[in-house]
């Protein structure tokens, strides 16, 4: 009888770890990221990230960030090398260490904007300039507008998609608020 107990209070031990590993990554983890997209290689080493650094567990947290880098690099898609440079703010904003980590969440965001503007993804770009809004890079902002409204040149939708975005770009309480050094 004393083995079951054991293996019983090991089992519920385990259950309600795993449920907390569960709610830290619902919490902290974007929606996007809890999609469980196939075709999205990085949100696994996304969700690690997140778990890890729910647990503290800094350096976890990091090797998972450099594998969700590596699965967004190979998959060549704009929307996973944001997912990598906003879980290296994460990692920056967790460990205290911002200007190391917005170094890295900085070159993910040019691949981004890069591969979006390839793509011709307006949604891309706009996306990579909202990350630079909070990295405070106004100067790369700029040329994501750029790049933006040479997008949408022929279309009108478009067109009102970027009148928007830079509308709330204008909006002064938005742009101080994101733009506050930490």
């Amino acid at each position: 009888m004393k083995p079951f107990v054991t293996w019983w209070r090991s089992a519920q031990a385990f259950i309600t770890a795993a449920m907390a590993g569960i709610a830290v990554v619902a919490a902290g983890a974007p929606a996007a990221h809890a999609t469980g997209d196939p075709s999205a290689p990085w949100l696994s080493s996304i969700q690690q990230v997140d778990a890890a650094l729910g647990r503290k567990e800094y350096s976890a947290a990091l090797r998972a960030s450099h594998d969700a880098y590596g699965a967004a690099l190979a998959s060549r898609r704009w929307e996973g090398m944001v997912a990598a440079g906003d879980a290296y703010r994460r990692i920056g904003e967790a460990t205290g260490l911002h200007k190391s980590f917005q170094a890295k969440a900085r070159e993910a965001y040019l691949a981004a904007l890069f591969r979006a503007r390839q793509q011709s993804a307006l949604d891309g770009v706009l996306r990579a300039a909202e990350a630079f809004v909070t990295l405070g890079d106004i100067e790369v902002v700029t040329q994501c507008v750029r790049i933006a409204k040479l997008l949408a040149a022929q279309d009108p939708e478009k067109q009102a998609d970027v009148r928007a975005f830079t509308a709330r770009l204008a909006d002064p309480a938005l742009t101080v608020q994101k733009l506050q050094p930490r």
